[in-house]
This record gives C-alpha cells, sequence and structure tokens, in this order.
C-alpha cells in the first residue's frame, strides 16, 4: 500500500504533529516485559511482517517528507550537524548506495534508481528530486555523497570507521539526536562516545557490543533500540539546542503531560559496508505520545511499570526527573492491575 505523507508536519514551536492508528500500531515499542536494564539486545536485522516498522531495511512512514524539511530547517539554522573526516569519502558512497539501492528497490513507487556504469540517476518523488550523478565524483553531486542523501532520509546516520581494534565515529549526519552532539565526539572510539551512559560499563554491555560489532559480516546487518522521553513532538534535542528545548520540562502538568510527553524510540540498525570496511549506524527515531500509547492497553499498563521501577540512574540520565512523577501520575489510570502478556507487540 502507497503511504499517504502528511507533509504539513512540524517539529517545531507550534507543534503539528500526530499518529495515525497505523502509526501507532506499527510503533517499535521497545519494551517486552514490565522492567528495562540495559543490554546488548542486537538481533540480526530481518524483513519483518508487512506493513511494520521492520519490513524493509529502512523504513519510510507517514512522516517522511515533514521529517526530510525538519532537517533542512536544522542544517539551515544550526552548525556542524552533517560532518565527516576527509579519509571517509570511500564510506560515504557506500552509504550512498546502500540507502539508494534499498529505498528504490523497497519503494519502486517513491523512489528510482537508474545505473548505467558510473552514470547514475536518483529519482525521490516525495521530495521532487531528479538527480544525475557520477559514481565516485563528489564534484557531479550538490553536496558531498553523504550529506546528499541523508537529507533524503529519517533519522541519524554516524559512520564508523574500524581500526586500531576499535570503532571510531569519523563522519555523521546528526540533527535529531537525543541530548548529544557530533560535533564533540567526531573522532571517538566507541567507548568514548559512550562513556556518559550509566550502568552500562559495569554490566559489560559496551565490551560484548563492541566484539559483536566488530565481527560484522558484509550481508548481515543487525538492529537494536533504544529509548528516552521527549517533551513536545520536537525532534532536535541536541545540546547546543538546549536553551531552546530544556525549558519545555518545567512546563509537565497532571492536565498536559499526555499530550506533551512522548516516548522516544530508536530504531538503531548497522551494516558493514562493502568497499571502505567501515560500518553504518542509522539512528531511526520514532515519537509516540503518552495519549496515542495508551490507546494500546498493553502498552499504557507496560510503560506506567517501566516508569515506576526505572533505576535512578537511569532516571537522571534520561532526564525524566522533573516529570516522571507527573506521567506516572497520569499513567495509573490506564494500569489496572493485570498481567501484560510477554513480548512489545500490541494485543
Amino acid at each position: 500500500m502507497e503511504t499517504a505523507f502528511k507533509p504539513d508536519e512540524s517539529f517545531r514551536a507550534p507543534f503539528h504533529y500526530g499518529n495515525s492508528p497505523a502509526a501507532i500500531r506499527r510503533f517499535p515499542f521497545p519494551f517486552d516485559q514490565d522492567t528495562f536494564m540495559y543490554s546488548v539486545n542486537v538481533e540480526p536485522h530481518l524483513p519483518g511482517p508487512g506493513g511494520s516498522c521492520y519490513e524493509f531495511p529502512i523504513d519510510i512512514d507517514e512522516h517522511y517528507v515533514a521529517e526530510c524539511r525538519e532537517r533542512e530547517i536544522a542544517l539551515a539554522t544550526t552548525t556542524h550537524r552533517y560532518l565527516a573526516l576527509p579519509h571517509m569519502m570511500a564510506a560515504q558512497w557506500d552509504v550512498l548506495e546502500l540507502i539508494t539501492s534499498h529505498l528504490s528497490r523497497d519503494y519502486p513507487e517513491h523512489f528510482e534508481l537508474q545505473r548505467d556504469g558510473n552514470r547514475w540517476r536518483w529519482i525521490n518523488r516525495p521530495l521532487g528530486r531528479d538527480d544525475t550523478f557520477t559514481f565516485g565524483d563528489p564534484a557531479t553531486l550538490p553536496q558531498e555523497p553523504l550529506e546528499y542523501i541523508t537529507r533524503q532520509t529519517q533519522g541519524d546516520w554516524c559512520v564508523l570507521d574500524q581500526r586500531n581494534g576499535n570503532l571510531w565515529l569519523d563522519a555523521g549526519m546528526v540533527t535529531t539526536q537525543a541530548d548529544w552532539s557530533l560535533n564533540f565526539d567526531l573522532g571517538m572510539n566507541f567507548r568514548e562516545w559512550h562513556g556518559p551512559v550509566p550502568l552500562a560499563p559495569e554490566l559489560g554491555v559496551f565490551d560484548r557490543a563492541l566484539k559483536l560489532l566488530m565481527n560484522l559480516q558484509l550481508g548481515n546487518p543487525v538492529r537494536r533500540l533504544n529509548w528516552t522521553m521527549t517533551i513536545n513532538p520536537r525532534f532536535d534535542t541536541s545540546p547546543e539546542q538546549y536553551p531552546v528545548w530544556g525549558p519545555d520540562r518545567a512546563g509537565v502538568t497532571l492536565d498536559n503531560v499526555g499530550d506533551l510527553a512522548h516516548l522516544r524510540v530508536e530504531l538503531q540498525a548497522l551494516w558493514r559496508l562493502p568497499r571502505s570496511n567501515a560500518i553504518v549506524f542509522s539512528i531511526r527515531g520514532f515519537l509516540m505520545s503518552l495519549r496515542e500509547m495508551v490507546t494500546i492497553p498493553k502498552w499504557g499498563r507496560r510503560m506506567h511499570r517501566v516508569l515506576r521501577d526505572l533505576h535512578p540512574a537511569l532516571v537522571a540520565y534520561k532526564g525524566l526527573g522533573r516529570y516522571r512523577d507527573t506521567a506516572l501520575a497520569w499513567l495509573a489510570d490506564y494500569d489496572d492491575g493485570t498481567a501484560t502478556p510477554p513480548g512489545t507487540q500490541p494485543e
């Protein structure tokens, strides 16, 4: 079924955003039980059920056009949201090929890729683009290859160079991040980049994750889910923009928390790239308000219990302290105490 886009949405004040009933049901709800603690939670990035956000390797949904416009706004109004070190050019072309190949194969009604040797034509119908370029020659594109193609995708894209027994964040397009900075983290290795995360180092999570990723094989991508919460349907919660989004949390009340508080889930996928041997790490964000969430009773009950029992260090790390009690009080009306079946899918 062809996706019906919602181009008039806005992820900045005055906000205008919502999920259709179908988008709610395909939301990647991250909790398969009533408690949460960090784990590697990596699985093969295999095709999922038809219509789900896992159906295709790169998901396009009803928010595609609006999210691409949001990226353009972030790039036009802030700096250092796209960065790439010089040695990453081969990896940039790898990512362009990955994205254009998947989108044209899986969404032929929206995207078309024509190849004649190194002469490529890329057609993006939702964004009104029709570009011809020479693969491998950045001078034939309006931007560097990674910037060009990630301006046409949802979610952030980080490219990790593998060398010296580690992974290094050496390129990325990052405009929808949950309180971290590409400008600060560029050039860091895997452990340095994830250093602020509490509890995970003590649990050995990152050692296991790094070992797994260093052995990632071409043609066998993997995925995981990460989550936090955001006030308002705002994607750009970078540290540099904190004066804009930080005060949002002070305005949460019992009357408005159901509409203001959003579960923010990242569907993170990692692919080994063929020419560069780098790894591209896509961080696709999904937003759903608590009011939308409780339309799935299982999710409403489970969210109440996860927030109620969340480790204090994670409450602080995820910035929930100022409004968690308010959210819990609101969610309590949707938790009748009955058991929730295992798994993340709706009833």
